[in-house]
């Protein structure tokens, strides 16, 4: 499959076409909020983003950034090439859970060594994620946890037929 035509971006925008393979991480300092339930059960300004070609960052949330109980270890692990391998959260607010909604990189490798003590989730298995007040689009298909704002335009992997990108 070859590549598909990147958005050209606008004034304040990037296109994620010009992400890097390897990734690379960025703090942006952005308030980000995660609610579930009607709650919010994480807020922080100092969320890390994985920046990968073709891909919406994914934010990762310091661990203490999220309400206590909201967090609880579950089945399920996963290998990343760059990162190392994950451990799967479910993210609780009252009687509500989403099943597997997060991960973390409990060891992560030297080059993402600051995602330790962090944690990514998938906004579609939330109520809703804002980032600096802007509420986020969930990265197309189940796979992957990127966010989607204004601040980056696409296209982005994820939908079916995106595999090969």
């Amino acid at each position: 499959m070859t590549r598909p035509d990147p958005v050209a971006p606008g004034p304040g925008q990037l296109s994620v076409w010009d992400f890097p393979r390897p990734p690379s991480l960025v703090q942006w300092g952005e308030r980000v909020v995660v609610e579930l339930a009607g709650a919010v059960i994480a807020e922080t300004t100092a969320a890390w983003c994985v920046l990968e070609t073709s891909h919406p960052p994914t934010y990762y949330l310091p661990a203490d950034s999220f309400v206590a109980g909201s967090l609880r270890s579950t089945s399920g692990t996963s290998f990343c090439e760059w990162k190392g391998h994950a451990a799967y959260l479910d993210l609780v607010a009252g009687d509500q859970v989403a099943s597997a909604a997060a991960w973390t990189y409990p060891r992560p490798t030297p080059a993402f060594a600051v995602l330790a003590d962090h944690v990514a989730l998938y906004p579609a298995a939330v109520d809703r994620c804002l980032v600096d007040g802007e509420p986020v689009t969930p990265q197309p298909g189940g796979f992957y946890g990127g966010w989607i704002t204004s601040r980056v335009v696409g296209p982005f992997k994820g939908a079916p037929g995106t595999l090969g990108w």
